[in-house]
């Protein structure tokens, strides 16, 4: 039988580097673990460390084609992030002017929930611990 032992990483291509850069880094604090500009592709590849556990591959490529979340459509469906205090946390990206929809009881497991988007509109959630 096959044995995966963990998400390795979540790859993410953005639109505009600087902004999903910042929103990534600034907003949400994941930690520049490196970053490496590939002349060949014209492309940017940040990788972010999310609490010394898993990371995220930010890339910037030439004019990607855009992938709609709304209404919901096949594929990834979103990035969710594990927080302590999800008012706590919901208070900190209010803080940078990002619309969050109201903190809702998921009905199956009781923890409480949100959804906002990145620069690119990617739906990220924060579940409650």
């Amino acid at each position: 039988m096959l044995k995966l032992n963990h998400i390795h990483h979540v790859a993410i291509i953005c639109t505009d580097y600087a902004k999903s850069k910042y929103f990534y880094t600034e907003v949400l604090g994941l930690k520049v673990v490196r970053e490496v500009y590939r002349e060949q592709r014209d492309s940017y590849k940040l990788d972010l460390e999310v609490a010394g556990l898993y990371q995220i591959e930010l890339f910037s490529f030439p004019n990607p084609p855009a992938r709609p979340s709304r209404p919901e459509s096949a594929g990834l469906r979103h990035l969710a992030f594990e927080v302590d205090d999800i008012d706590e946390a919901v208070f900190h990206i209010k803080e940078y002017g990002i619309e969050v929809e109201p903190i809702r009881i998921d009905e199956f497991t009781d923890k409480r929930f949100t959804f906002f988007a990145d620069p690119d509109g990617l739906p990220i959630e924060f579940v409650e611990k």
